[in-house]
């Protein structure tokens, strides 16, 4: 994605919209307990982009899910619209699966791979961390 592009998606009910300016900071699976509950699912892809880039419209409820983490929801149908954690203040983690334009998400790792459910779940050619990555990796 080029510097110049812009990504967006919605909520199941397109109540809850958004958009971005730019790249993304990253893309990926996490595979962590917190987040295949939060999201009922065996994993859960995700974009990260700078805050600055990113505006959100609509109807929120955020839910402090853990200590220094928020989870963001559409208020009229519950879909999760993003993840944001202390650990990364300047960056907010969009639900891929929300993506206008599913083809714009391209995983570059798996994250917390200790607690995935299987290998099934797994990128076949995608870089596995058991945890989250190093500073200089996605």
């Amino acid at each position: 994605m080029s510097e110049q592009e812009s990504t967006s998606g919605h909520c199941l009910c397109g109540a809850v919209q958004w958009r971005t300016r730019g790249p993304a900071n990253w893309q990926g699976n996490c595979h962590c307990q917190s987040c295949r509950r939060a999201n009922a699912a065996p994993f859960v892809g995700y974009i990260a982009f700078p805050n600055s880039m990113l505006e959100i419209e609509g109807p929120l409820v955020c839910h402090a899910s853990s200590p220094g983490v928020e989870r963001g929801f559409c208020a009229s149908c519950h879909t999760p619209v993003f993840y944001r954690a202390q650990r990364w203040p300047k960056e907010t983690h969009l639900m891929a699966a929300t993506l206008d334009d599913p083809d714009q998400f391209r995983p570059q790792a798996d994250f917390h791979t200790e607690e995935a459910l299987g290998d099934a779940a797994l990128g076949k050619d995608l870089p596995r961390y058991a945890t989250t990555a190093g500073e200089n990796q996605p």
